[in-house]
């Protein structure tokens, strides 16, 4: 029953994420590249869709999520174990940051673009999809020559 909740719980949360998403323009990739575009036509609007959600998650967070020691629905919060700032990350965050610059759109919006039936952006989640295909598949191969080099020592 438990998992059945969680699924629910995720279906509805990720349902509400996309038609926010649809309904405030963020999936649309040349609104993003105008929000973007602070040296240039920068339209500013989605940094208020961001405020406005803020002040919708804040006060839950605070008053709902924060006091609670375990989520409702699930085993654990999902937090990152790992805390420091290291070369991954910033590798990391300036491939996603050119991406997004090239794209026009964050991985969250261009999945709920797929129902717009936009070309692009199924071009655009393809490729992403290779791209953490790929990335997990050097990841994985990194991770096991390591572990074979401390088996071997």
């Amino acid at each position: 029953m438990n998992k059945l909740v969680f699924r629910l719980t995720s279906l509805v949360a990720g349902f509400l994420f996309g038609l926010g998403m649809i309904i405030s323009g963020m999936a649309d990739p040349a609104k993003v590249i105008g929000f973007l575009d602070v040296a240039g036509a920068w339209d500013p609007s989605l940094a208020f869709v961001m405020g406005g959600a803020l002040m919708v998650f804040m006060p839950s967070y605070f008053l709902i999520i924060k006091p609670k020691q375990k989520p409702l629905v699930a085993e654990e919060f999902c937090l990152a174990k790992s805390k420091t700032i290291d070369s991954r990350l910033v590798s990391g965050a300036a491939i996603f940051g050119l991406g997004w610059g090239i794209a026009g759109v964050c991985p969250g919006p261009a999945l709920s673009s797929l129902a717009l039936g936009n070309p692009g952006v199924w071009i655009f989640f393809a490729s992403m999809m290779v791209g953490l295909g790929m990335t997990n598949l050097l990841i994985g191969m990194k991770n096991n020559r390591e572990s074979q080099t401390q088996t071997a020592s």
